[in-house]
């Protein structure tokens, strides 16, 4: 589990490993056809990616799911639409729903949604892991 106690380095490293992680996860449910968790995994991929932007710019990343909050700490200049995207994404995140809104999630991220958003996540990760390269 993350600690507050590791280096910077440590925690930019124990932020990526994780996301990586989760994007395995997030892939082999797509291709079992669970898409609700595919999203939600790939929530935690975004979010994951975000807190390793901002650990490397010397920050401890605030205890949140929020993906707008978390892009806005990582002091980060989002292109368009990554805004609208990054609100629909943070609806994706189940842990803490309750049952009749995981239910409606379920019915809700069919194959043809799936396919989009997922499409739109690998996009913003990828744009993350660029940013997590360059001088930010």
């Amino acid at each position: 589990m993350y600690n507050l106690h590791m280096t910077q380095e440590a925690a930019v490293q124990f932020w990526l490993v994780s996301a990586a992680r989760n994007h395995d996860v997030a892939k082999s449910n797509f291709a079992s056809k669970h898409y609700d968790w595919a999203l939600f995994f790939w929530h935690l991929v975004i979010e994951k990616s975000l807190k390793a932007i901002i650990s490397q710019i010397g920050e401890a990343p605030i205890a949140s799911h929020n993906l707008l909050k978390l892009a806005k700490q990582a002091k980060l200049e989002l292109p368009e639409n990554y805004e609208e995207h990054l609100r629909e994404i943070t609806g994706f995140n189940l842990e803490a729903r309750y049952d009749d809104y995981k239910f409606s999630f379920y019915k809700k991220a069919t194959r043809d949604f799936a396919v989009t958003w997922v499409a739109v996540c690998e996009e913003i990760y990828q744009w993350l892991l660029q940013k997590h390269t360059e001088d930010i």
